[in-house]
């Protein structure tokens, strides 16, 4: 009995794997291609602000677009990757489609205007965004439907620097607060894979960053102890700058949601500053 519910269990985890990966595949070849669209019109949009440098100053016109937009075509995509994290710990209400097209707006006039926003929370809010779409139109319950969020998670981001394996990393760890979930290794791995191979496909190729080696250093190096304990001194104070990172920005938002209960206002006052 025990190895025939052995048998029972591992071929239901490869029927779930498979299934996995054919969710994977369509949230992918989306997630990709749209990672693909935002990087072209990205550098588009940075190269025209590089030749005219007093775009600057329209900024707060910029922020009021945006904020516009999402004020009254949002309705909780102003929410972003909280929003994203919420349905993949507990699935509700869905992402909404309208997710993908407002942050890709908001982040290339955010660019153009010379203002700072990062491509990780645009790529992996597309990729969720598309995914929870592809998961309504094929009528998924939950558990497949939390699957196709992290693949689209793990394509957006994995194809928007050209990192795979990073990619599949995040979706499986940093998105479930440290648990791993190993029954989403496979098709989380697939997705990222085939979400970069797609936006390569595209003629999109990423920024090459050279990292130097240190002498002595590799495989071979000898083990020192000193290193080993600044490393972990370091590690420390770049979680507890994350962590004040993080409070400060919530405690900002609140300030300026006092402050301007009118939410479109609040980025053209960013903006001005």
């Amino acid at each position: 009995m025990n190895v025939a519910g052995a048998e029972r269990r591992w071929a239901t985890e490869f029927v779930q794997m498979f299934r996995g990966i054919l969710l994977a595949l369509p949230v992918a070849l989306l997630a990709g291609s749209a990672s693909a669209l935002f990087l072209q019109a990205l550098d588009w949009v940075t190269a025209l602000q590089w030749a005219h440098p007093r775009l600057l100053w329209g900024l707060p016109a910029g922020g009021l677009l945006v904020g516009v937009l999402y004020h009254f075509w949002g309705r909780g995509s102003d929410k972003g990757n909280n929003l994203i994290l919420e349905e993949i710990h507990t699935p509700g209400g869905g992402v909404p489609a309208r997710m993908a097209p407002l942050v890709l707006v908001g982040t290339l006039v955010t660019h153009l205007f010379g203002g700072s926003a990062g491509r990780e929370g645009t790529a992996v809010q597309m990729g969720g965004s598309l995914a929870s779409l592809l998961s309504r139109w094929f009528r998924l319950g939950p558990a497949p439907r939390r699957m196709m969020l992290m693949c689209g998670v793990s394509a957006g981001f994995g194809s928007v620097f050209g990192t795979p394996l990073a990619g599949a990393v995040f979706a499986m760890e940093v998105l479930v607060v440290g648990r791993v979930q190993y029954d989403a290794l496979v098709p989380v791995l697939v997705a990222s894979i085939v979400g970069d191979a797609t936006c390569a496909a595209w003629g999109v190729h990423h920024t090459i960053y050279h990292l130097d080696v240190a002498p002595g250093s590799g495989s071979h190096a000898a083990f020192n102890a000193l290193l080993l304990l600044k490393v972990a001194g370091a590690a420390i104070c770049f979680g507890l700058a994350s962590r004040l990172f993080s409070e400060v920005t919530h405690g900002l938002q609140r300030g300026f949601a006092r402050i301007l209960p009118f939410a479109p206002l609040r980025p053209v006052l960013g903006g001005g500053w």
